[in-house]
């Protein structure tokens, strides 16, 4: 990478960073999306959960299917259940356990028939399928539930025991139950028990409610996109820190040959011969002319 052109490799610094706000942007678009959704369910659910219950041609016609906007809308069914036909879904998480919840359908008077979820039992003490199941009320009733939408089928393709199912699939519970049950069976939705007469003494736990937690959609799609300024936050602080470098460097090179320059010529000039000494006169000499000079006077 250093060996690129400055040039370039600042390229391909900002096309990582652009590479990396386009990915962050799809995914904050992505929790956008998850948020608006979980917004409309739980708007869904402040209208719906605890409205006036109507009959169930009112919020299903027949022939008809489960509008998307009356889910968790409460109807009134009569009839009588097809307790033969009681079916267990299996590995629900209720009570911190893989509880199992009990599956009713019910006849209404016109034939009709909705499967009734009447609530969850836990596993058996000893064995993992429930030790007991309150049986549901025999001969005519009335029965209040809340309308949701089928499930699909496990994607890992599992199976249950008989009397059981691994999901509450309505097409699969309708060819698990018997012929005349499930060729009249309601295919669109199927109904959570809210109350039913004649009450019975005993009965499954009551489902939980939806919860109310908007989850943290909005705040990771906040997060996504400050993940893409600080991408380019920091391919600016990269660039301004190697054209520091690269300023300082230069600076030192202009600096090196002025004050080193004068040293090395001083060290590379021959060295001065040194200048001649005078001669000197000789005393001796001069001491003995001086003495000949008194004697012959």
């Amino acid at each position: 990478m250093q060996n690129l052109p400055r040039a370039g490799r600042w390229a391909i610094y900002v096309a990582l960073a652009v590479v990396f706000a386009i990915a962050c942007a799809f995914l904050s678009h992505w929790q956008f999306s998850r948020n608006e959704e979980r917004s409309h369910q739980l708007a869904l659910v402040a209208q719906n959960y605890d409205a006036d219950p109507v009959l169930l041609a009112e919020a299903i016609a027949p022939g008809d299917a489960l509008d998307p906007q009356d889910e968790w809308r409460p109807v009134t069914l009569t009839g009588e259940y097809l307790t033969d036909d009681q079916l267990l879904a299996r590995n629900r998480p209720h009570g911190g356990t893989s509880a199992f919840e009990v599956l009713v359908p019910f006849r209404l008077d016109d034939g009709r028939v909705l499967l009734v979820d009447r609530g969850w039992v836990p596993p058996g003490d000893d064995q993992p399928e429930p030790d007991a199941v309150p049986a549901p009320p025999s001969g005519a009733a009335s029965v209040v539930v809340r309308l949701r939408p089928g499930e699909a089928l496990p994607a890992s393709g599992r199976s249950a025991p008989e009397g059981q199912v691994p999901t509450i699939n309505l097409d699969l519970v309708a060819d698990t139950i018997s012929a005349d049950a499930g060729a009249a069976l309601e295919r669109s939705a199927y109904g959570v028990m809210v109350t039913e007469d004649p009450a019975q003494a005993a009965v499954p736990n009551a489902l939980e409610a939806p919860s109310d937690d908007p989850g943290p959609h909005l705040s990771y799609a906040i997060q996504w996109i400050l993940f893409a300024i600080m991408g380019f936050v920091f391919i600016g602080y990269v660039i301004r820190t190697e054209r520091k470098h690269r300023r300082e460097d230069s600076e030192d090179a202009q600096a090196e040959p002025e004050t080193e320059g004068p040293r090395d010529a001083a060290a590379a000039a021959p060295p001065a011969s040194p200048r001649p000494r005078a001669r000197r006169r000789d005393r001796d000499a001069e001491d003995e002319d001086a003495l000949l000079d008194a004697a012959g006077r």
